[in-house]
């Protein structure tokens, strides 16, 4: 899904700046609900450069739903009431906390819309928030609400990516619930899970990590999803969700930071969420809560610290953003990104490590060409072949030999018997369905497909070139020579030398506008894991970690490489 547009991004801004300045706040009496609910939405119309396009935006729907379903007053009181009665963990030992104006926003949006059934009309909840916001306690009370005023077999669960950051969840719910029941006469309560002992109820609580074993037989009520944007699948997610089918009244939560994890389930939902907001579809049953700087915020200002971070002065101090800055300019790459990602909540990948960065990506993408190629125009194709049971990707680098002006096309191919368990399935299984992946049958790659792509290549422009590595490609080799590919088939062993030429090529070309590449998301995901390592022979793209793939960089440089010693 491709990110809306900072032009389209300012447009908004000023459109629900001026649609919340018409309105009179008074007419929903939020005061008469709560004070603080009322402060909030109005600070966010009235004040619209000390918060995000995302919140107003909020704040709108919100009233919006408060004249199409009225507001459960004393749903939210009593929910208000509740939290503010826990007892959790605090500086100076176990303590109450008082909601704030963003929190009391938060619980009423959630818990105070009924439909005509009198069922709550929100079940997908999603707080996307910065670090030190207090997601912990929030997570825990939607799971303690549920185990006391949920269904009677109500069942709660926590999920996290990994057993530390599950068990630091789980604790604190952990924690609330001992302090309400010390002596044990309402839940049983141990490392892994609580349960209820109440006549007539069974509910329990339970933290669950992604790679927790058994996951069969749930039948979840509230899901809270922590951290989400750091994983790798929604494969948990999933297993919560769909068990969901006999609850009249589910909830799912996801409270999250950003992190650098762009192809992952979350990143991709939430250019989703925000289309939500902008209005481009209506579903009542998902709220929304995004903090973010608006386009052209400047990082550095404590104005926009502020408006990304609703708990300045509550939660975290304005001396921590700045002490956190400076150590970000202070300590390179690594710590501006965790600034960048924690504090300011926006995604981002390491600028500093990678070769070709999103920003320098982005001006040179092109739609895919379909239409007759322009006379002049020759190819030349660059296969980075997988290891029979992994991503194959094809480039193929048409060349106007009028204009010198050079666009990328690259398919990628993987075959289907392979996805199962894959570390990239939830990914590859999103990019087939979008028409970005060619699933091949069966367990392995099929090279008579790839010959048979190139071949189609060559009906429809003179191929000049076919490079590929002589290491791992005997056979494909041999199939292609039989259908007389011979002569132009060009070998590009994968060392330092023979990439350093394509490689300052590409840069110079990417820089120059004189380079273009098809807007296949891949393709940023490939370059998003690469990064260009050099020794005294010269240098070539290596992945970022061992898991990461780079076939399609690797195709394109093969393809490049091998227009530069094509002989005219």
């Amino acid at each position: 899904m491709a990110e809306l547009t900072h032009e389209r991004l300012t447009e908004a801004k000023t459109a629900v700046t001026e649609r919340l300045a018409g309105l009179r706040l008074s007419r929903w009496h939020l005061r008469a609900v709560d004070r603080r609910l009322e402060t909030y939405c109005r600070a966010v119309m009235s004040r619209p450069a000390e918060h995000n396009l995302w919140e107003q935006l909020a704040v709108e729907r919100f009233l919006r739903m408060c004249e199409r379903y009225g507001l459960d007053v004393d749903a939210v009181r009593g929910f208000f009431a509740f939290y503010e009665q826990l007892t959790f963990t605090g500086p100076n030992g176990p303590t109450h906390f008082r909601l704030t104006p963003v929190q009391c926003f938060q619980f009423a949006s959630i818990y105070g819309f009924r439909d005509d059934a009198g069922l709550p009309v929100t079940r997908e909840a999603v707080l996307f928030v910065p670090r030190k916001f207090s997601k912990t306690t929030s997570s825990a009370a939607f799971a303690v609400w549920d185990l006391l005023f949920g269904d009677a077999n109500a069942e709660s669960y926590t999920g996290a990516n990994s057993a530390d950051q599950a068990k630091k969840c789980f604790d604190v719910i952990r924690g609330a619930v001992l302090a309400l029941d010390p002596r044990g006469h309402l839940f049983t309560v141990n490392e892994e899970s609580i349960r209820s002992v109440m006549s007539g109820r069974t509910a329990k609580a339970q933290c669950l990590t992604a790679n927790a074993r058994t996951k069969d037989g749930l039948n979840a009520s509230t899901i809270v999803m922590d951290e989400f944007s750091q994983a790798r699948d929604s494969g948990l997610l999933n297993v919560l969700t769909t068990s969901m089918g006999t609850r009249r009244s589910p909830l799912t939560v996801i409270i999250t930071t950003a992190s650098d994890v762009y192809d992952g389930p979350f990143y991709a939902m939430l250019q989703g969420y925000k289309r939500l907001l902008l209005g481009e579809y209506e579903d009542d049953t998902v709220f929304v809560h995004l903090f973010e700087p608006d386009v052209g915020d400047d990082e550095a200002d404590p104005a926009t610290w502020r408006k990304v971070h609703p708990h300045m002065g509550v939660t975290v101090t304005e001396k921590f953003y700045r002490l956190e800055w400076l150590k970000a300019q202070r300590n390179g790459a690594d710590a501006l990104m965790a600034f960048r990602t924690k504090l300011l909540n926006q995604y981002f990948t390491n600028a500093g490590r990678q070769w070709v960065t999103r920003k320098d990506l982005r001006p040179v993408l092109v739609p895919k060409p379909t239409g007759p190629m322009a006379p002049g125009t020759v190819a030349a194709v660059g296969v980075d072949l997988s290891r029979c049971n992994d991503l194959t990707a094809v480039t193929t680098a048409y060349y106007n030999q009028n204009t010198y002006r050079v666009t990328m096309v690259t398919d990628y191919f993987f075959p289907a018997g392979a996805l199962p368990g894959h570390t990239d399935e939830e990914l590859f299984r999103r990019m087939a369905a979008e028409g970005h992946l060619h699933l091949i049958d069966g367990p392995v790659i099929d090279y008579s497909v790839i010959t048979a792509h190139i071949r189609a290549v060559a009906e429809r422009v003179p191929i000049v070139k076919v490079g590929y590595d002589p290491n791992m490609a005997a056979q494909f080799a041999n199939e292609l020579r039989a259908y007389g590919f011979g002569p132009v088939m060009w070998s590009v062993p994968q060392g330092y030398g023979y990439f350093a030429g394509p490689v300052l090529e590409m840069e110079k070309r990417i820089k120059e506008g004189s380079l273009h590449i098809d807007d296949n998301p891949l393709n940023e995901w490939c370059f998003g894991n690469c990064v260009v390592a050099e020794n005294a022979f010269g240098c070539k793209p290596e992945k970022k970690s061992a898991a990461a793939k780079i076939d399609g960089v690797i195709a394109m440089l093969m393809a490049l490489r091998s227009l530069i010693y094509w002989k005219r």
